[in-house]
């Protein structure tokens, strides 16, 4: 059973764009298990091959690779949350996030 999902955005001081961000996600589940992954929404794909263009990395952004990554439509807690219920309904939870 899922105890707890700490969104690392959540934490940050300036705030952010739900629609264009990535963070960390860590669910906790009672038997203090914890699983880790990292929420990318789409837009910031973009944006970071846009940024990879300007500066050069990764082949001036021919390729974009993140471990443990989800592509995810927000990072809002209700869609973070929303799509960790279904991967454990789905029993694909650990098919996406690393045991730490």
């Amino acid at each position: 059973m899922m105890k707890e999902i700490w969104i690392e955005a959540e934490a940050w001081s300036n705030g952010y764009d739900i629609y264009d961000e990535n963070t960390d996600v860590k669910v906790i589940f009672e038997d203090d298990t914890e699983g880790v992954a990292t929420f990318i929404t789409y837009k910031n794909i973009l944006s970071l091959r846009e940024k990879n263009q300007a500066t050069g990395e990764c082949l001036n952004g021919k390729y974009f690779w993140a471990r443990d990554m989800l592509l995810i439509e927000d990072i809002s807690r209700k869609t973070i949350t929303d799509v960790v219920i279904q991967l454990l309904k789905d029993d694909e939870f650990w098919s996406v996030f690393k045991k730490c």
